[in-house]
């Protein structure tokens, strides 16, 4: 809902500050049933995707189960709307989507932090970055919802003016302090980067280093602290050891590829610093309480 949001709102917001209807929009489902949101929510659909379909913005926005939502069968349908669309955004997994409708085929493209090594691994042809979000040509691609709300300030700038921009922010007391070049961070850090800078340093190497992770000590040496510093300060400020942490997001990184790609348990173990699909299962399962493979049979999630 909030990445919708972030897309809506402002458009919403340049047609009351300017006091004009710049703006216009429609939402559609595949069949033009409502929609019920990642969290729970249904929204109403004002039709279902049309082929004939045309104007100057198309946003495809998803998230969790994207083929769910999307069949195989809608995407004909999305590149006939595509092709009579100035603009295309794909916001979170909706690059997934362009994907699979080979509306985008070798642009360089941003999704999801949690999707970049998977959307990469199935789309070998497409430059999959970790920015914020991403402009080539006219498909523009974003990350998730705040790097969405940038991107949309971005769009009202380029086709309206600088200052309805401004104006919008304003309106959200929102402070568009990052570039679309920024790096998505998995973790978000906020106020300890300048609290504890040395721990989110730690942080971001275990970010950096999923697929081959680095002992703890090697860590540590990195940041010119013991380890017995590095775990004083992980239990500190995080409630768990640097190590529980570390392996928190390797099963993060492989639950997702579990629930959203096709990739062979053995693969999604070696992409998550795992040696065997043993030891994934084995930590998996303390983890979440079912096999990757329950898991992604429906068992739960």
């Amino acid at each position: 809902m909030m990445t919708l949001s972030s897309i809506i709102d402002p458009l919403r917001a340049a047609n009351r500050l300017s006091r004009l209807p710049l703006f216009s929009w429609k939402i559609v489902s595949v069949s033009g049933k409502p929609i019920r949101l990642t969290c729970g929510i249904e929204i109403k659909a004002d039709g279902a995707l049309d082929g004939s379909a045309q104007g100057d913005l198309l946003v495809v926005v998803a998230g969790f189960n994207e083929r769910r939502h999307a069949p195989n069968s809608a995407l004909p349908t999305l590149r006939a709307v595509a092709q009579k669309h100035h603009t295309i955004f794909g916001i979170e997994a909706g690059t997934w989507v362009l994907a699979r409708a080979e509306i985008i085929r070798t642009h360089r493209v941003t999704t999801h932090w949690e999707d970049l090594e998977s959307l990469s691994f199935t789309y070998p042809e497409l430059d999959v970055i970790g920015q914020r979000y991403v402009i080539e040509e006219n498909i523009w691609t974003s990350g998730g919802a705040s790097p969405a709300l940038d991107m949309m300030l971005h769009y009202i700038r380029t086709t309206q003016n600088r200052s309805l921009a401004l104006d919008v922010a304003s309106a959200f007391i929102y402070n568009e302090s990052s570039a679309a070049s920024d790096t998505q961070a998995i973790v978000s850090l906020g106020r300890m980067e300048q609290a504890e800078p040395r721990l989110a340093q730690a942080i971001h190497l275990m970010e950096q280093n999923i697929e081959e992770p680095l002992s703890i000590t090697d860590i540590a040496k990195q940041l010119k602290l013991s380890t017995r510093s590095l775990e004083l300060l992980s239990n500190k400020h995080l409630g768990v050891a640097p190590g529980a942490y570390y392996l928190r997001l390797r099963l993060q990184a492989a639950r997702r590829l579990v629930l959203d790609t096709n990739s062979p348990i053995t693969d999604i173990a070696v992409r998550s610093g795992f040696n065997s699909a043993a030891a994934l299962s084995r930590a998996f399962k303390q983890r979440y309480g079912v096999s990757p493979m329950g898991m992604r049979r429906g068992v739960v999630g």
